[in-house]
């Protein structure tokens, strides 16, 4: 069992940042892929970024530039860092892992950006 909790979320203002993190704590294997989704008023859930257990890392065309994603191993935690922050950015983001062919998902941030 693997369990995600994020934190970080809030109310910015258009051009804002915010910062992110999910802490994974249970069955983590070290091979594991991290990645945030995101899911906005009336839209589907998205994938925002991902990040390997070596370091690579792949985004969405409409946050790259803006948002990095890192991890630390040793704290098993997952952070997302949003700059320039639009008003479409508004969103749930959910943490997520798969492991066993088993998705794990945290229970969301809210996001707001807004002026």
């Amino acid at each position: 069992q693997v369990q995600l909790v994020e934190s970080g979320g809030g109310l910015v203002q258009p051009g804002g940042s915010l910062r992110l993190s999910c802490a994974a704590s249970g069955s983590i294997f070290s091979g594991t892929v991290m990645a945030w989704y995101r899911q906005g008023p009336g839209k589907q859930r998205e994938l925002v970024a991902l990040i390997t257990s070596g370091g690579s890392s792949n985004y969405a065309d409409s946050v790259k530039g803006r948002f990095t994603i890192s991890r630390d191993a040793a704290k098993n935690t997952v952070y997302l860092q949003m700059n320039s922050l639009k008003p479409e950015d508004t969103a749930i983001y959910y943490c997520h892992t798969r492991q066993m062919r088993v998705d794990y998902w945290g229970q969301g941030t809210q996001v707001t950006v807004s002026s």
